[in-house]
């Protein structure tokens, strides 16, 4: 046996990367050993008892498939056409010729986001991407890692409160330059929670149509914020004035399967023919990645969607979800101001989806975590859907305190 010493080492000079700013703070949570510890960082649905529950509608699905499922061959390369159907019923309803829409299944709304990252890098460019200010953390690490150019324009006010949609206009007008890709949150802002009036997004639309920019969509959210078919009139609005668009759907939570990793890419093009020869290339790119999606997840969501019951019945679980995060923004809200700290949270009812800015700042983040075992980003970033309505006096206590301090 060859002596270690004796060889030359490939690996060895290869550095810890630093824990992932959000999954990281996951790891010291189930660390801490205090049994009052809140995690209020990771984009999870929790219910009343802390739990990320499984759907009914997706037990009922799962029992049919159990019962049903005749194979575990591999699917098509761009995933179960059932699947894909309904993917684009849910996005662009009846508004858009079905034939200029072409979707593939993928990994979860991030491996959407990287499989249209590929496509801008291997077929457009690669293109320039601007991001809003603040985005989701992983936005800027999934365009570097195809090495896109990233520009960001503006977003969140100065008051960290709302949004800036002059500033946010004015950079897209004058600082972008056609061909130049756009990414834009349908609903749900991630970190923020602050999104554009139906207004807004036709003033959003018609600056992309007159700079001749791609819009790239992140739909991760759709159903949290107002409605399934309200959250999608962002998309309607920006369709509405250009003819191409590439729009990345997430199931994880919608449907709470966030485990199963349940995605989609759909890129909407000028014409049918154009859309075949995109479909190739995009099938080309996932062959070379992951091949092919997994089965189970995608035919869960097919499953419910396609029985009227399980519709419903889904429907009304996410009816629930979606109002019961209202409510813990509106305990939230109630309780800080019965705490007598003096800060005012009710800008929080103004904003949609599971998260909130809170505009702690990082200190005060530090001291949560330390002082009081309650984890957020570092950003200020909260979690309404991880609040729990007998927790409530508890976080807003510790809230207070740092304020306070």
């Amino acid at each position: 046996m060859t002596s270690t010493s004796a060889t030359s080492s490939h690996l060895g000079g290869i550095q810890v990367a630093p824990p992932d700013a959000i999954l990281g703070l996951t790891d010291a949570f189930k660390a801490d050993k205090n049994p009052d510890k809140m995690n209020l960082s990771v984009g999870v649905y929790k219910d009343a008892s802390g739990q990320t529950p499984i759907l009914r509608c997706v037990k009922a699905a799962e029992r049919h498939l159990v019962e049903t499922e005749a194979t575990k061959g591999y699917l098509p390369i761009d995933g179960g056409p059932d699947y894909r159907d309904h993917v684009r019923t849910l996005v662009f309803g009846s508004e858009i010729d079905s034939t200029r829409v072409c979707v593939a299944q993928t990994p979860g709304g991030t491996g959407g986001l990287r499989q249209a990252a590929a496509f801008l890098a291997d077929q457009m460019g690669p293109t320039r991407v601007w991001i809003p200010s603040p985005t989701w953390a992983n936005h800027k690490a999934i365009f570097a890692s195809e090495e896109l150019p990233i520009e960001e324009y503006r977003y969140l006010a100065d008051d960290k409160k709302s949004l800036d949609a002059a500033g946010m206009l004015e950079d897209l007008r004058t600082r972008s330059k056609p061909g130049d890709a756009v990414l834009l949150h349908a609903c749900c802002h991630n970190p923020t929670g602050v999104d554009p009036t139906l207004s807004q997004w036709k003033e959003i639309a018609s600056v992309v149509s007159e700079k001749r920019l791609l819009p790239l969509i992140d739909f991760a959210y759709q159903g949290f914020g107002t409605g399934l078919e309200e959250d999608a009139k962002s998309i309607a609005e920006i369709l509405s004035q250009v003819d191409e668009a590439f729009v990345c759907s997430s199931f994880s939570k919608n449907f709470g399967l966030y485990s199963e990793r349940v995605g989609a890419l759909s890129i909407v093009s000028a014409d049918a023919k154009t859309s075949v020869s995109v479909q190739s290339q995009m099938k080309r790119l996932i062959r070379c990645n992951y091949s092919n999606p997994p089965r189970h997840g995608a035919a869960v969501v097919a499953a419910i969607l396609d029985d009227a019951d399980l519709t419903t019945m889904w429907h009304d679980e996410l009816n629930q979800m979606r109002t019961r995060i209202k409510d813990l923004r509106e305990r939230f809200v109630t309780t800080m101001k019965s705490t007598g700290a003096g800060h005012d949270f009710s800008f929080l009812l103004d904003q949609n989806g599971m998260f909130s800015f809170s505009g702690l700042n990082p200190m005060q983040v530090d001291e949560l975590r330390n002082e009081h075992s309650i984890y957020i980003v570092g950003s200020g970033r909260i979690n309404v859907a991880g609040m729990s309505e007998n927790k409530m006096e508890q976080l807003c206590g510790a809230v207070a305190k740092v304020i306070e301090g």
